[in-house]
């Protein structure tokens, strides 16, 4: 099996990219995080994976080795494909997708194009176990944790910041202080940004 690729970037489309390796231009299909992640340099690495049908040999790569694995514990549910995986990928970062996943948010899931209530409680069902060990979460902090910190998020790019930076500043809050309240949370994510 392939497990990573490192050469040059010398296609990029939001969807797939092409890595001369030696001289072989490998095809790889990646998720928008993955996309959004890609540095603005030549050269660039892949974790992959490698998905072999009868009809096809195809290459998925991530740049994160987080985001492989992510990928392949959703395969391991039935009724998901590869497509639908890297469609999960693309709607939600894997942070998302983890954080849905431990605190059983049908919801988040099912908000993904292709994914039906039935699919979306496989998913949980399935993988919720998994990923509270794989990720030692508390799943009942989780649950409080992800609306405050979902409002406190929206509150911020209301106000004008940048979901990225405040997503950084609003975990490392709720990390000194589980408890926190959302106002809690805008106030002192406010003082930092």
């Amino acid at each position: 099996m392939i497990a990573h690729l490192q050469g040059k970037l010398v296609e990029k489309t939001p969807t797939e990219v092409v890595i001369d390796c030696g001289g072989v231009g490998y095809h790889v299909n990646i998720s928008l995080h993955t996309y959004s992640l890609i540095p603005n340099s030549d050269f660039i690495k892949l974790y992959t994976h490698l998905q072999i049908k009868e009809d096809a040999h195809t290459l998925f790569g991530f740049i994160e080795k987080s985001e492989r694995e992510i990928f392949r514990m959703l395969l391991s549910v039935s009724g998901i494909g590869a497509n639908i995986a890297r469609t999960m990928l693309s709607s939600l970062d894997p942070k998302q997708i983890i954080n849905a996943i431990a605190s059983g948010d049908v919801g988040v899931i099912q908000s993904i194009k292709g994914i039906g209530n039935k699919t979306a409680q496989r998913v949980i069902l399935d993988l919720k176990e998994k990923i509270v060990k794989l990720y030692d979460l508390d799943e009942v902090s989780m649950l409080q944790n992800n609306t405050n910190r979902d409002e406190a998020l929206s509150a911020l790019e209301v106000l004008g910041f940048v979901r990225k930076t405040s997503e950084k500043v609003v975990e490392k809050i709720i990390k000194e202080d589980p408890e926190a309240t959302v106002e809690s949370i805008i106030k002192k994510a406010l003082k930092s940004l």
